[in-house]
């Protein structure tokens, strides 16, 4: 059956990301440390992000959270998928019965797992740091649903249409770009701030804070979110290569 051949993929593509040491580093150890530094160092306060008498971890919180997502589901998902296509696999899986769609639900499907036990860890340090809420859930749900979205689908883009080691390169560089100045960490004032609450990074931050800082849902972000999952997706659709 489809179902058992997507679970099967979805199963081989959870256990490769548990496996590999980058994979793990990229995805846990760098957004629990993230959420411990914020947590712990006078860096935000320092900044001016928040008040001498505000929780670090509402912004900590939400930092790690999008870090973890951006992580699994950009740049894990971008780099694997190109050395697969590198090497020929994504060519012999697309002939399978697993097919096309097959294989493009598995790897959602892994990105899903990895992301639930990534959100698991950060909450439960979060707990052992203090960390009280609130959280709205509708709108975690949605930051989670919508970023999975955008951010796979860029990801799956860029594996599709660029050599291996290009993509390799250009997802770290932008996934620093993304934690640091790209507004998926601390939210960013001024016109700058503008300009990146209107890309996937910067809304997926914004839609987090709203949901675990403030504990609402940020409409904005999740329109903003929804509308480059669409553009993603029919791009990938159209110029995504299997060789």
């Amino acid at each position: 059956m489809t179902s058992t051949r997507i679970v099967s993929q979805a199963k081989f593509e959870t256990l490769s990301v548990l496996r590999n040491g980058e994979q793990l580093l990229l995805s846990i150890i760098f957004p629990l440390g993230l959420l411990v530094f914020l947590a712990k160092t006078p860096l935000l306060t320092g900044l001016g992000i928040i008040e001498a008498d505000a929780d670090p971890l509402s912004i900590a919180v939400p930092g790690a959270l999008s870090l973890s997502l951006a992580s699994s589901a950009f740049t894990g998902q971008a780099i694997a998928t190109a050395f697969d296509r590198r090497y020929g696999v994504l060519r012999q899986l697309a002939t399978t019965p697993l097919g096309t769609n097959g294989l493009i639900l598995g790897k959602l499907g892994a990105v899903i797992v990895v992301v639930l036990i990534q959100y698991a860890l950060v909450f439960a340090a979060a707990a052992i740091l203090g960390f009280r809420g609130p959280v709205d859930i509708l709108g975690l749900f949605l930051a989670t649903l919508f970023g999975t979205a955008a951010l796979l689908s860029l990801g799956l883009l860029m594996a599709g249409t660029v050599r291996a080691e290009a993509t390799l390169a250009a997802t770290n560089l932008i996934w620093v770009l993304m934690a640091g100045v790209g507004g998926l960490v601390i939210a960013h004032p001024g016109e700058w701030g503008t300009v990146v609450g209107y890309l996937p990074s910067g809304a997926l931050g914004d839609a987090m804070r709203s949901a675990i800082g403030d504990g609402g849902t940020d409409i904005k972000a999740i329109i903003v979110l929804l509308v480059w999952g669409l553009v993603g997706t029919l791009a990938a659709r159209r110029w995504f290569r299997f060789e």
